[in-house]
């Protein structure tokens, strides 16, 4: 409780009630934004705490893949409440946009701030290769539904696409299985963390206690997502942004803002494996977890089954951030320039869907 009494970033819990109030209030749009965005940081951050705990117990490959799970259920939140209001178009934004603040910035951010403070960090290549080749896969299926939709431009939807996304969407939750099985069980040790800084800060918290931390602090984080979201179309008309821009930045950096800060938290402690393990594998999730379950879930919910078929400049930004990503960590040695690289890129990227009008 100590850290709690001193001046900290958990002092920002007190934008909690203040962003409800003002959701009450029917305040201007970007103020409820903005609150909740500075009361989700905080949230990040004890998400990160537990997560870097339960690691002491499990390893850093399950530990990421926690992290993973629990940071973006948020985003799952956000993009349910979009499906059932029919916002197809921006679920896809946002999905995009996840898997790419993931594998740019926050891997990109990470770096920059973890060779500031050590001149490199060494981390394990080899998970590094497998979490790129799956990415790789599940960018290539994504693409699969998008190229068949572009061939039936100008027709009505046939059943036949809607046939194809579910299939595909259980093709990808069973890869995705497959994959957890062959991280945690059968090649656990592909996962084996190469750097050194696993230095214990404080007492260790007891299982159920970093258990029960990561559940509450995922559930505000959740809540506190839906808040912003409730805001987040106003205000980007106020500020003169398209609603895919919206998705593709706004909605995915800040409802991945748990795994994001965890992974920069965990680079700044030198524990590039498990940064890495937060980073990529919520790029993993998104891609063969989150967006087949919304494929499946938007056949009951909402206005209609909503289709991968996302728009080009979306599918070329991420096949360039999965052939970065593995370019520059792909040699299991990590410096800030590396970080440097990636962030522009990000910006870049974000530039040319600013001003792309996307379809």
């Amino acid at each position: 409780m100590k850290e709690f009494l001193k001046p900290s970033i958990y002092w920002l819990f007190s934008m909690i009630p203040v962003s409800i109030a003002l959701e009450q209030l029917h305040a201007s749009a970007p103020l409820i934004f903005f609150s909740a965005a500075l009361a989700i940081v905080p949230i990040a951050r004890l998400i990160g705490s537990s997560t870097e705990q339960l690691a002491t117990y499990t390893g850093d490959a399950v530990g990421g893949l926690l992290n993973a799970t629990f940071g973006n259920f948020p985003e799952l939140i956000i993009a349910l409440v979009a499906l059932k209001a029919g916002l197809h178009t921006m679920v896809l934004a946002s999905l995009v946009g996840a898997i790419l603040a993931n594998l740019l910035l926050a891997t990109g951010v990470s770096f920059l701030v973890g060779g500031l403070r050590y001149h490199n960090q060494d981390y394990n290549a080899t998970s590094v290769r497998v979490y790129s080749s799956m990415m790789l896969i599940a960018v290539i299926s994504l693409t699969i539904p998008s190229g068949f939709h572009l061939l039936t431009s100008g027709q009505p939807v046939v059943e036949s696409e809607n046939t194809l996304n579910l299939y595909l969407a259980g093709v990808l939750l069973v890869g995705y299985i497959l994959y957890l099985v062959f991280m945690i069980k059968t090649h656990a040790d592909f996962f084996k963390s190469e750097s050194g800084g696993h230095e214990e800060h404080g007492s260790r918290w007891s299982i159920s206690r970093a258990l029960i931390t990561l559940v509450i602090a995922s559930v505000l984080a959740a809540y506190m997502s839906e808040v912003l979201v409730g805001a987040a179309e106003e205000t980007g008309e106020v500020l003169g942004m398209s609603s895919v821009f919206i998705g593709v930045v706004f909605l995915a950096i800040v409802g991945g803002a748990a795994e994001s800060i965890s992974a920069v938290t965990m680079a700044y402690k030198n524990k590039m494996d498990l940064s890495l393990g937060i980073a990529l594998g919520s790029s993993i999730q998104i891609a063969l977890f989150i967006a087949p379950i919304l494929v499946i879930f938007s056949t009951f919910m909402g206005t209609g089954q909503m289709n991968l078929a996302f728009p080009r400049p979306l599918i070329v930004a991420m096949f360039l951030a999965v052939i970065l990503a593995t370019l520059v960590a792909g040699d299991g040695r990590s410096n800030w320039y590396k970080g440097v690289q990636m962030i522009l890129v990000y910006v870049i990227m974000a530039m040319m869907l600013f001003f792309i009008p996307v379809a």
